[in-house]
């Protein structure tokens, strides 16, 4: 006889809380009673981050859920927007770690307050009210942070760039791409190991960068790079990704950019 069919409940829904999600999904279908300690609060809530309740809390729209596992794939299938429409929030769904897309109006870009050069405007395909659009400018300056605290700890992220372009483009060829913790590494260390991302470019087998990939949100995505977030009470401060091409007298024009993504590998 298996002996976990002869424990209370509470024990077996203790002990899958301890494996994944999708461990859980699959002891479910063993028995009946399997199927009510798997599907239990008790172990959906260890897979749940432990301060979902807080970021639930700040969602635009209100998150309706009946269970814990109806909020995990709650979370896991349909981002939630936060602080005032500016931040998307959501989980993976095979290891509940968190994600996030900061919107263009939560990164720091340069000369986007002047009209001419960029403009907020909407956009059908995004999550957000709002994108941004280059109209043009010689410096692309795009930064994006997020505090590291609110990521899942002891996880392996990839930042990436969300973003269009125009059918009349330019000068999108060549951007610098890098990832640092601030606290830790300076600009000028930071600038000696980025890599060059292509983000647009009419003949891309003539350079060398790393090129977008399409999503299936409608969007392109460019990795700017990786980082491991540690322990969770390791303070590293902000983590910060940022494209920068400084090419002088060379205009840049027609990018559309949704934000900037921090995700698991």
């Amino acid at each position: 006889m298996n002996p976990l069919i002869v424990l209370p409940e509470g024990c077996v829904s203790e002990i899958i809380s301890f494996t994944t999600p999708a461990d859980a999904i699959r002891s479910s279908v063993i028995s009946r009673g399997f199927k009510s300690a798997a599907e239990s609060d008790i172990v959906w809530d260890k897979f749940l981050p432990s301060d979902h309740q807080q970021i639930v809390s700040r969602s635009v729209a209100p998150v309706v859920f009946d269970s814990k596992k109806d909020l995990y794939f709650r979370l896991s299938e349909s981002p939630i927007l936060l602080d005032e429409g500016k931040l998307s929030f959501w989980l993976d769904k095979t290891n509940g770690k968190k994600c996030y897309l900061l919107s263009a109006r939560q990164l720091t870009i340069s000369f986007s307050d002047n009209q001419f050069s960029w403009e907020h405007t909407f956009d059908a395909d995004s999550r957000f009210p709002e994108v941004a659009f280059l109209n043009s400018v010689d410096i692309l300056d795009i930064r994006g942070r997020i505090g590291t605290r609110v990521l899942s700890s002891r996880t392996n992220y990839a930042v990436y760039l969300v973003f269009k372009v125009s059918e009349r483009y330019h000068g999108l060829e060549s951007t610098k791409a890098r990832v640092r913790f601030v606290n830790q590494e300076s600009e000028y260390e930071a600038v000696d190991r980025a890599t060059n991302v292509i983000l647009a470019a009419r003949t891309p087998r003539n350079l060398k960068g790393r090129l977008p990939e399409k999503r299936t949100d409608g969007w392109l995505e460019v990795e700017i790079g990786k980082f491991y977030n540690g322990e969770s009470g390791d303070d590293n401060g902000d983590v910060e990704a940022r494209l920068l091409d400084s090419r002088p007298f060379h205009a840049k024009c027609g990018l559309m950019i949704e934000g900037v993504e921090f995700r698991p590998i």
